[in-house]
């Protein structure tokens, strides 16, 4: 038995050569299944010989060195906490609801307790536990934490199962607004796989092997000073800050953004010194969930949902712009 915190060493012999990684560590840890080791492999715990592996189905040779790391485990029942939600919808089935930016959805080491899943106790009560697992109940699909837009949670087994299918086939319509730096052209599609950073394991990027496909398209919205596009993204696919990886991969990183945005853009030289004041100042990503559709799984009736930016992004670009209209 392995103690969760202490982390598991694995020296390959010729017995397990050919065998997938997470195959092969599930079964000498012994105490933990298989689909944990996937998701912590998938999450960036695992080296081998050194390098961070990301790929569960990776086959192992005789002589690699695997090191299987565990994150401080969280309290098994999050608090209930009384904190506002923006809610746009809901019945006995689901919620659907706007995030404000700053608010992370889930419990993570740092970030206990102020959470959306704290706050969907609070609201919900003590039957609302458990749901979609313990850590996230009834979280079908997530938002970075500094991402602001609408969100559908499940309040019931049903409804999780039936909306986690959707969002596994893609058959839920779901658009953003984003400010991206450049100028972008009317519309095209991103496609390039994505996997986690081997060099910082806090960042995604587009990998050449090991990452889970992604497809981002896009059409242009409004050029501004031809130095940064209001554009509307759909994903094809759901992955880790997928949006923001691909439009940075591209040469058009978010406005904002805190981590794939590392130095001030050349297009900033072409906006007024105000909006170019704006644009470096803006403090978070400029990434805005505005449109969710999908079928309810009880009554099988279409919901869509629609939600306009927060202020700080509509102001964001009325200073881009010069506008002094309220509206944007």
């Amino acid at each position: 038995m392995s103690d969760p915190e202490t982390p598991f060493r694995l020296v390959v012999d010729a017995s397990l050569a050919g065998q997938r990684v997470d195959r092969a560590l599930a079964d000498a840890i012994g105490t933990i299944s298989r689909s944990r080791v996937k998701t912590l492999i998938e999450e960036g715990h695992l080296t081998r010989n050194g390098q961070i592996v990301n790929e569960p189905a990776d086959t192992l040779r005789d002589g690699m060195e695997l090191v299987l790391s565990f994150p401080t485990p969280l309290p098994a029942r999050p608090l209930a906490e009384n904190l506002p939600l923006t809610i746009l919808y809901e019945d006995r089935d689901l919620i659907v609801l706007d995030k404000q930016a700053g608010l992370v959805t889930h419990p993570a080491p740092g970030n206990e307790t102020g959470t959306l899943v704290n706050a969907l106790l609070g609201h919900c009560g003590e039957g609302f536990e458990g749901i979609g697992g313990e850590k996230r109940p009834g979280i079908v699909h997530r938002l970075d934490k500094d991402t602001s837009g609408l969100m559908v949670v499940a309040k019931n087994a049903m409804a999780h199962n039936a909306l986690s299918e959707a969002f596994a086939a893609r058959d839920i319509d779901r658009a953003y607004m984003a400010l991206a730096w450049g100028l972008l052209p009317c519309s095209g599609e991103f496609d390039g796989a994505i996997g986690r950073d081997k060099k910082d394991r806090k960042r995604m990027a587009v990998v050449q092997s090991g990452g889970k496909t992604a497809l981002t398209r896009f059409k242009l919205l409004e050029p501004i000073h031809a130095s940064v596009s209001l554009i509307e993204c759909k994903l094809a696919t759901g992955r880790t800050h997928q949006i923001r990886v691909h439009l940075s991969q591209a040469g058009h990183p978010l406005l904002g953004d805190p981590v794939y945005l590392r130095r001030i853009p050349a297009a900033a030289r072409g906006l007024p010194q105000d909006a170019k004041e704006a644009a470096l100042d803006f403090p978070r990503q400029a990434l805005h969930a505005a449109r969710l559709g999908f079928i309810h799984p009880r009554t099988k009736k279409p919901l869509s949902f629609e939600t306009a930016p927060p202020e700080d992004f509509q102001t964001l670009k009325m200073r881009l712009t010069g506008s002094t209209s309220e509206s944007s």
